[in-house]
């Protein structure tokens, strides 16, 4: 059925408060299979420069109502098949502005399962129904309008029977009314409470046992004010069986509100029955299905709110700045197994592996020292990266000590291995290292998360990274889109050198597919090192089309072209070089030494130079930063992680002390601070500024070095208070 759009691109640029045209170039470059990061870098003319978030935000809401567009029609479709669609109907439908809205229009004529309402009306009591319902009858017999109706042959034995019967489809009509059901689900969600119990059994003593859901074993809060991670925390409380949870309602007031829409007649003979139906509607058929409706809104809701969080902790997680030119040691401590170390050249490459054995059950301290140093020495290593899982802590102690007796500067950190075991076991790691076991994988891992740390994390799931709250309760399709995009969006915003780069990472570059990102590297394996931007082309699968997606993002450090390791488009480089000519430069070469450079650019003005040479002025202003910086990474202008020589326990810390430490999590209430000290301490929310603060992330992201002052040491639990408010 053909019906008349909404107009999308008005909607949408009024909820983003962005232009329409703005909408409209975006959706255009969209559907002819632009990429996002494209379109945010090199398309800034036609979009008005909006950056990635609304270009995604455009993205997902042209899906949302084109979706609610292609629903309408199919509802539409659905309806006149039964010959039940009027003018009015349908101008409600097409008016509908959430898909909630059409649904609640399309409920009444959906094919349902046989119910009360529907099994009255197979023995012929709709008439009946519509006669009570419509309340013309003022006075009379009750049992002269009731008694047509009562068929034995069709299984209608009395009177109370038919009545009965009736009174189940006028229940149905009402809790199917679009009306009421708006009705009901706002007055619910705005008055509602979401209430939890203990579902476990009390003790002998009266007692109910001791678990982390604890603080919900007694709980009420309104459902406007419940923040996410209380939500998700209660839903997995459900799900283990812990909790009972209910939304609590003003039921009084809904059944009443509902009754002032039904009875329009207070004089009719079936006033007080309808009352009654209306009750029976209520709890009966609409409590539950509004009940599920808010239950699960809240949980999207949450989710969107915890997967943003998880989002925005992973963004500053993968733009760590890279420790280059150092050579690493990496240790994937344990204490059976033994401590699996990894020595790694300058670039990450592997020199030599090892095992040594200091902790129980084998206590070769001393060796294991012996052999630390010796590698130290014998491959120059300059940083020891230990990773935070078993045997961390011993680990440490055992590096101090490596460190105090080493006659080089030499410092470690702390790396949060998380992903290192799924990266370790994956095909990935196993085509990498083929002839290395698991373990072994791992410390190569942790070493080279320091170096770069986006080259290394984009081959682990970004679901195992573990810089979230509640990541294994969300949805897992929206969730893995969600941060698959955040991936993209770093790898593209720092570039990928191509002749150094995995198929792991080269497959987030913009408009690269895994299948090209492989065949990319078997060019280089076979070809040698790429010179040029556009012998790209000469891949197999790798057209026109995807060139211009993907070729602005590569980098080629030792180019035929040094705009190649720029990034500048090539479709740009005629203008680029126009540019250098008017800041009387001939080309972008290592004569040209960066003063030069800086000071021939640092004379132009954007405004000018784009009118003199018919460009658009955000493109000129791009290009100017990218010549004045060739081959910069972004990244570098971030601190430094915090490098360690000693060792601080648990028992060193003491109230009021003054520590450096770096923020591995941020949630909802607060964040996590590595103090190093083998335990990370929560500095609370309440606790980060002496103004108010409406989320951590306000005052903090992953990453960041800060100065916090203990506020308490609980030694039985081993956790840590810290502050903010030094």
């Amino acid at each position: 059925m053909q019906i008349i759009s909404m107009d999308i691109s008005n909607i949408i640029a009024r909820e983003l408060d962005i232009k329409r045209g703005q909408v409209d170039s975006v959706s255009r470059l969209l559907d002819e299979g632009n990429t996002i990061p494209f379109i945010a870098r090199y398309r800034k003319e036609a979009t008005g420069e909006l950056d990635e978030v609304v270009l995604r935000s455009i993205d997902e809401k042209l899906r949302y109502y084109r979706s609610l567009e292609e629903r309408k029609s199919e509802v539409l479709r659905l309806i006149d098949e039964q010959g039940k669609l009027t003018g009015e109907l349908r101008n409600a439908i097409l008016q509908a502005a959430k898909l909630q809205d059409v649904e609640d229009l399309y409920r009444p004529y959906r094919p349902k399962r046989r119910t009360r309402a529907t099994m009255a009306e197979e023995k012929g009591l709709g008439p009946l129904a519509e006669i009570i319902f419509r309340q013309e009858i003022t006075e009379g017999d009750l049992d002269a309008v009731i008694s047509p109706y009562v068929q034995p042959e069709k299984g209608v034995e009395s009177a109370a029977e038919a009545l009965a019967g009736a009174l189940d489809i006028i229940a149905q009509w009402i809790a199917d009314h679009p009306k009421i059901r708006s009705l009901v689900r706002s007055i619910s969600e705005k008055q509602g409470m979401l209430t939890t119990r203990c579902r476990l059994p009390e003790d002998p003593s009266g007692k109910l046992p001791v678990s982390k859901y604890e603080l919900y074993y007694d709980f009420s809060e309104e459902l406007t004010r419940i923040p996410a991670h209380r939500i998700l925390a209660i839903n997995r409380g459900e799900k283990e069986e812990v909790l009972q949870v209910t939304v609590t309602v003003p039921t009084e007031k809904i059944v009443e509100a509902i009754a002032q829409q039904v009875i329009h007649n207070p004089q009719s003979l079936f006033q007080a029955m309808l009352r009654e139906t209306c009750q029976d509607a209520y709890q009966r058929l609409l409590a539950p299905s509004i009940e599920r409706e808010l239950r699960n809104q809240l949980t999207e809701k949450a989710e969107a709110k915890a997967i943003q969080v998880f989002n925005i902790n992973l963004r500053q997680l993968l733009l760590q700045p890279p420790i280059q030119g150092k050579r690493v040691m990496g240790i994937d401590p344990a204490y059976r197994t033994g401590c699996k170390v990894a020595m790694l050249d300058e670039q990450g490459a592997l020199l030599d592996t090892f095992t040594i054995y200091p902790h129980a059950p084998q206590g070769r301290w001393e060796e294991a020292k012996a052999k630390l140093l010796g590698m130290i020495e014998q491959y120059a290593i300059e940083i020891i990266c230990i990773g935070n899982g078993t045997a961390s802590r011993e680990t440490e102690v055992l590096v101090a000590e490596v460190i105090d007796a080493c006659d080089r500067d030499l410092h470690y950190l702390i790396v949060n291995e998380a992903g290192a075991s799924v990266y370790s076991a994956s095909d990935l790691a196993r085509e990498e290292f083929p002839e290395l076991d698991v373990s072994m994988r791992g410390a190569i891992s942790i070493g080279r998360r320091l170096q770069d740390p986006l080259a290394e994390l984009v081959k682990i799931d970004p679901g195992s990274i573990g810089v979230g709250q509640y990541q294994h309760d969300v949805n897992q399709r929206r969730l893995g889109e969600s941060l698959q995009a955040v991936v993209e969006s770093c790898v593209n915003y720092v570039g990928v050198e191509l002749n150094t780069a995995s198929p792991a990472l080269l497959r987030y570059v913009a408009g690269i597919s895994g299948t090209l990102s492989r065949r990319i590297v078997e060019y280089r394996l076979a070809e040698g090192p790429f010179h040029d931007r556009r012998q790209l082309l000469e891949i197999r699968g790798l057209g026109e089309k995807t060139f211009i997606q993907c070729a602005g993002f590569l980098r080629i450090r030792d180019a035929t072209n040094p705009l190649d390791n720029t990034p500048v488009h090539p479709e740009s480089y005629d203008l680029a070089e126009a540019i250098l000519e008017q800041a009387h430069l001939e080309a972008l070469t290592e004569k040209n030494r960066l003063s030069e450079l800086r000071a021939g650019l640092a004379n132009l003005k954007a405004e000018a130079v784009a009118r003199k040479l018919d460009a658009g002025l955000p493109t000129v202003r791009d290009i100017i930063a990218a010549l004045l910086q060739p081959g910069r990474d972004p990244r570098e202008e971030l601190p430094k992680p915090l490098f360690r020589k000693d060792v601080m326990t648990l028992d060193d810390l003491k109230e009021g002390m003054l520590l450096s430490g770096t923020v591995t999590n941020v949630v909802d209430f607060g964040a996590f601070i590595d103090i190093g000290v083998g335990r990370d301490g929560l500095v609370h929310i309440s606790q980060m500024s002496h103004s108010y603060v409406s989320h951590p992330l306000e005052i903090v992201s992953v990453g960041d070095i800060v100065q916090v002052r203990v506020l308490d040491v609980d030694q039985q639990r081993e956790r840590i208070s810290l502050s903010l408010l030094t």
